[in-house]
């Protein structure tokens, strides 16, 4: 796998239902640091809301994920949303919908309608991003083999991140995961050392 999809982020997207208004909000997240962050924002937006339900997928490997009914029947809010992270295929997503109760019960049959209806309506008016997976290493050589990792960086289209240039010089460079092989065997050719760090 060399990309993954993610999305642009969308707010405000409205869906009402016998009174209640939906309100869905959409984020590319990297970190459950980061979709915390997005959740209080949203709280905040609206601090009178009913219900605040979400559900996220993290990581390339997309096994971090979760959803919340925040209050709602069980199964009823979370999971309809997720499953519509999981059928727009996209991963390092948050989706956020907001319930204020318009005094007509829905029932559970009605509200997992609603929530994945607008987890949808969101996703649709959202844009989709295909996201190239970048590997990233650190590298060591000597002063004398650093314009050899220059020509590495060149030749495989790496990006140069971070460097230290001295007797033992340090490189931090991220990489298209398909040229990583490549790219590992001319390091080892060249005795340059070489530490992978992580893929996003």
């Amino acid at each position: 796998m060399d990309s993954y999809n993610t999305i642009e982020p969308i707010e405000n997207i409205l869906f009402k239902d016998t009174g209640s208004k939906f309100i869905g909000f959409a984020y590319a997240v990297n970190s459950e640091q980061e979709l915390k962050q997005k959740l209080e924002h949203v709280r905040q937006i609206h601090p009178k809301a009913t219900h605040h339900c979400y559900a996220y997928r993290l990581g390339l490997d997309r096994n971090n994920f979760r959803s919340n009914d925040d209050g709602e029947p069980n199964g009823s809010a979370g999971k309809p949303i997720l499953g519509q992270i999981d059928f727009f295929g996209i991963t390092n997503c948050l989706v956020i919908i907001v319930r204020y109760f318009g005094g007509t019960k829905l029932g559970v049959g009605g509200l997992i309608s609603a929530y994945k209806e607008t987890a949808k309506l969101t996703l649709n008016n959202t844009t989709l991003l295909e996201k190239k997976i970048l590997r990233y290493y650190q590298l060591e050589c000597s002063y004398n083999s650093a314009n050899l990792v220059y020509q590495l960086i060149h030749q495989y289209g790496a990006n140069l991140i971070e460097q230290t240039l001295d007797n033992h010089s340090n490189f931090i460079i991220s990489i298209a995961q398909k040229n990583t092989e490549n790219l590992e065997i001319e390091l080892r050719e060249s005795r340059i050392s070489y530490y992978f760090i992580e893929s996003k």
